[in-house]
């Protein structure tokens, strides 16, 4: 049953518009078109016949909109389909790409706008998809076809059309993405290859952040921040930053980052605020993200980091703790623990001191110099103590040296002590000439100076057999105390000559220093290609352990699993800290094999059980 409103627009619909609806529709459509080309037309006539559609079966629950969608949206969204199939026909005979692109934009708008000047709301949506499809969807070759050209040019307003119009299309972006992305790769490579002179490490990292400030700033304006540049851009970033010319080669990008915050963070850093280093420091974790080799740039930084606070060249240790705690927050607290535990050494060397100051004094013994001590954990610092000399500590020290070594097992028994003299100083007072002096040396230097105390000429022959220091080790040494001319040789010494035995040694008793105060450095205190080398081999051992424990606790978790799932699971926990090769996974599984810790599964080659 129908109420009287209901039925009268039932014989509305029977009488009027199902016997009229073709002429009607074309009257409206005839309307429409002629709108689009800009005529008069009497808009209130043609709203309120197009709303009729919609009114007519308003009172129904179910399907209400089926006349307005059958009768005319149907035909509607046909010739307005057909009629921008011709318009993009004509403006690509017309236009240039970048005029094409403007008009169909400028047409896609003005239709949204007759939409809803005509339409019922729920045409909106499809109006606008049919006029895309006619206009973008069927010329997306074409429109593909500029892409690379565009995006090399950087031509932003173009590039910013060609975004509006492409991102509402199904796959529509995908080629712009890859050409942004080999844009942004191709123009972070050229930026950090090449690089040369001494500050290669800023070069590198900063040219690297001009490419990513640059495109970041791009995407964010030009692409309004979509997620898939943003992806292009990171992809592009890590593809140029852990590029590497030789394969064979691991990058030297995470070494460099390394070498730069160590710039930052010394002392030497001049000319710059504290506020600039910490706007520094926190921009390099951008490329530190990107860096796929994490476990290299951390060898490299806890050695730095080691140099710094033994040697006091931190230039401010707030500085030094909120890089670690922006390396915490990019990697965990595991990544940086050992760093971690370098700061509580300090501190605890601190309170050390103190007591063995007291220590002294209960002692009622004058040790009769300043002597302080870093104690220093084994498992924390990357010192090595492989290739440690031989080194017969002068009489001055022995008592210091004694006393220490007592105080220490007094307190905590059962620890060794292991005394790492190639990375200790002194400051020494020279009195024998016009002025004082006062000198600060190595330990080795010291040993050295120590003994013109009673001799003022000695062989090199003698001071082998006194201070028991290997042959290079006291080439090395005399080398800087006779290039500051605090010692003379009675024969020429040239960098590639070396002293021979018999040499004769004597103190500049002529010396004289515009400063009271200096340091002598040691004569070869700048990284070695040996020591580099050291690095990257104990990064080897370094993942092959880190590799084979994380089997251990896969296997341990899983009991049974195949070879390919153990590669995929071994490959998923080790990403954060480094990419591994699958040969190197294959080798410490077979190590694992060998040391019992699994075996493989019966006859089954590809399957493997946990041995508990």
């Amino acid at each position: 049953m129908l109420e009287i409103g209901e039925l009268a627009l039932d014989i509305w619909k029977k009488l009027m518009l199902e016997p009229l609806k073709d002429s009607l529709v074309a009257i409206l459509l005839d309307g429409i078109k002629r709108d689009r080309c800009g005529e008069n037309v009497n808009q209130t006539d043609l709203h309120g016949v197009i709303h009729s559609f919609v009114h007519v079966e308003e009172y129904k629950k179910k399907l209400p909109l089926l006349v307005y969608e059958t009768m005319f949206e149907e035909p509607f969204l046909a010739a307005t389909g057909e009629y921008y199939r011709q318009e993009a026909s004509k403006l690509l005979q017309d236009c240039s790409y970048s005029q094409y692109m403007e008009k169909v934009i400028q047409r896609l708008d003005e239709e949204n706008f007759r939409s809803r000047k005509f339409l019922h709301p729920s045409s909106y949506q499809k109006v606008t998809q049919e006029c895309q499809h006619r206009m973008v969807a069927d010329y997306l070759q074409y429109l593909h076809g500029e892409c690379q050209d565009m995006v090399q040019k950087e031509r932003r307003k173009d590039l910013s059309n060609l975004y509006t119009l492409l991102k509402p299309i199904a796959n529509g972006l995908s080629v712009l993405v890859k050409e942004v992305e080999d844009h942004i790769k191709c123009t972070g490579l050229k930026a950090v290859s090449n690089l040369q002179g001494d500050n290669v490490p800023s070069q590198f990292v900063e040219s690297m952040l001009e490419v990513h400030v640059k495109f970041t700033e791009l995407i964010s304006n030009v692409f309004h921040g979509d997620k898939a540049f943003i992806g292009a851009l990171d992809k592009a970033c890590a593809a140029a930053i852990n590029h590497r010319e030789n394969t064979k080669q691991m990058c030297r990008s995470p070494e460099l980052l390394a070498k730069y915050c160590d710039t930052l963070l010394k002392k030497s850093a001049k000319g710059m605020s504290e506020s600039e280093i910490e706007d520094r420091l926190a921009s390099s974790v951008v490329v530190f993200k990107y860096i796929d080799d994490k476990d290299v740039f951390q060898k490299f930084y806890s050695r730095m980091l080691a140099k710094r606070l033994i040697h006091g060249q931190s230039v401010s240790m707030d500085a030094e703790e909120g890089m670690i705690n922006r390396l915490k927050q990019a990697c965990g607290y595991e990544f940086t623990s050992k760093l971690h535990r370098m700061f509580t050494d300090m501190s605890v060397s601190s309170d050390l001191n103190a007591k063995f100051i007291d220590y002294v004094r209960e002692q009622k013994t004058d040790i009769g110099i300043n002597f302080y001590i870093f104690v220093l954990q084994a498992g924390a610092w990357p010192l090595g103590q492989a290739n440690l000399t031989s080194f017969a500590i002068p009489q001055e020290l022995e008592k210091s040296v004694q006393l220490f070594e007592q105080f220490y097992s007094s307190s905590f028994n059962g620890r060794k002590l292991t005394w790492l003299h190639h990375l200790c100083t002194a400051e020494l007072k020279v009195c024998y000439l016009k002025k004082t002096y006062f000198v600060t040396v190595g330990t080795y230097q010291m040993g050295i100076l120590l003994m013109f105390n009673n001799q003022v000429h000695l062989t090199f022959k003698e001071l082998l057999e006194n201070t028991r220091l290997q042959e290079k080790e006291l080439q090395k040494q005399l080398q800087s105390l006779l290039e500051t001319k605090l010692l003379l040789c009675d024969s020429q010494v040239s960098d590639e000559q070396q002293l021979a035995e018999g040499s004769r040694l004597s103190l500049n008793l002529n010396y004289s220093n515009k400063r009271t105060k200096f340091k002598i450095s040691a004569a070869v205190q700048k990284e070695t290609p040996q020591e580099v080398e050291q690095t990257h081999v104990a990064i080897d051992e370094d993942r092959k352990l880190y590799l084979q424990a994380a089997i251990v606790r896969i296997m341990k978790a899983r009991k049974v699993l195949k070879h390919n799932a153990v590669i995929q699971e071994v490959i998923s926990q080790s990403r954060t800290r480094f990419n591994p090769s699958i040969s190197m996974i294959k080798k410490c599984i077979e190590a694992l094999i060998d040391k019992q810790y699994i075996e493989r599964q019966g006859t089954s080659t590809d399957t493997y059980n946990y041995v508990a």
